[in-house]
């Protein structure tokens, strides 16, 4: 069992390396708390294996916050590090977060140096593994808007329909994903990073460069996809962090929306998600009896999946005439493929009313559709 005690628990960074420990069976979380005083660090720190110092305060009211916060906390831990060493011989790691301020001469960019000059004259003179990540601009849920993180800020204005401050499209940023960050975080838990050299930075891997600009048009495309059904390359990459980052700061009454509906005499028609380059996916129904389709396509192919009911897909061959038939069911999944050149339809006949998925390789355009009416 690794006993882990986590300052600033109650941070961005703290509680999503809560949730990361969460289901992890070999970990036991402590938790420090600004309010809770040097005496409950120090008993916690008896019984500790590794600390993540996360603790810190980067837009205080009092200015003075930053060397109570910042500095004094840091101060604190390394010295009762070092009595614990010194009675027990045991040197307990730390992981420190700080930021890449940390090289200006503000108060808060100074705060960070002396928090990080701290720890490495710690691990100078003691044998106390120091791990100190100098971190970019961190994005990702439950990050606080309107404070220090302009994704954070974009993010839960956006997803408001409010405006938002650009001063400099052009201005560029450097972003750490926080998911990221926690699989370092996680890495030096196991064991399978070394502390680095006294002096030399935890990188994290996966960097993202991108303009104030860039980002917001991105994020006001994952609102617009809403009305268009049009999603972006959300699976992987700065799009993927950036999208999971936004929905997370929706308001609970927009977890749903609505999508347009085509109903008529058949049954109905419902477009689900539109992608730039890899088709669209929609569902349909069909009353009892009813047939659906009779036409074909030059270069289109689509994916059926009935989910529910009975179907008879007919196919015939635009040139030779020759047919095909099958049958599938919501019972047993099969996917049925459209194959251009084959005029094809499909009947409800079964006793209750059918759902289909589908899937078709492009976005239907009506001003070229290459869908041509031949009911077989």
């Amino acid at each position: 069992m690794i006993r882990i005690l986590i300052t600033g628990a109650h941070g961005f960074i703290g509680e999503n390396f809560q949730l990361f420990l969460r289901d992890r069976a070999d970990v036991q979380v402590r938790l420090y708390l600004r309010q809770d005083g040097s005496k409950k660090l120090a008993d916690l720190l008896n019984d500790t294996d590794i600390v993540y110092h996360l603790a810190g305060v980067n837009r205080p009211q009092d200015t003075l916050e930053f060397q109570a916060d910042n500095v004094d906390l840091t101060s604190l831990l390394a010295e009762n590090l070092v009595r614990i060493f010194r009675s027990t011989g045991k040197g307990i790691p730390v992981v420190f977060t700080s930021s890449i301020q940390a090289t200006l001469d503000t108060p808060y960019g100074l705060s960070k140096r002396q928090a990080e000059d701290i720890l490495w004259r710690l691990a100078e003179n003691y044998p106390v593994p120091v791990y100190i990540f100098r971190l970019p601009n961190v994005f990702g849920k439950w990050c606080r808007p309107n404070y220090n993180s302009v994704v954070a800020t974009f993010c839960h204005n956006i997803a408001r329909d409010q405006t938002i401050q650009i001063n400099d499209p052009e201005a560029k940023l450097t972003l750490v994903y926080v998911d990221d960050v926690m699989k370092e975080f996680v890495e030096i838990l196991e064991g399978n990073m070394s502390a680095p050299i006294v002096g030399t930075f935890v990188e994290v891997g996966q960097k993202y460069q991108t303009t104030v600009g860039l980002l917001a048009e991105l994020l006001k495309g994952f609102r617009k996809s809403r009305d268009t059904l049009m999603s972006d390359h959300v699976g992987c990459g700065l799009v993927r962090a950036l999208y999971s980052t936004y929905v997370s700061y929706l308001p609970v009454e927009d977890f749903s929306y609505a999508v347009p509906q085509h109903s008529d005499s058949r049954g109905k028609f419902v477009e689900i998600l539109k992608t730039p380059d890899s088709g669209q996916f929609s569902y349909f129904t069909a009353h009892v009896g009813v047939t659906r389709g009779g036409h074909y396509h030059h270069s289109k192919t689509e994916k059926f999946l009935v989910i529910r009911g009975q179907a008879l897909f007919r196919f015939r061959h635009m040139q030779t005439g020759d047919s095909h038939e099958l049958r599938t069911s919501g019972v047993v999944p099969q996917i049925v493929e459209t194959v251009p050149g084959w005029t094809h339809d499909i009947t409800n006949v079964g006793s209750e009313e059918m759902i289909v998925m589908l899937w078709a390789n492009e976005v239907f355009d009506r001003d070229n559709p290459d869908t041509f009416r031949c009911p077989l």
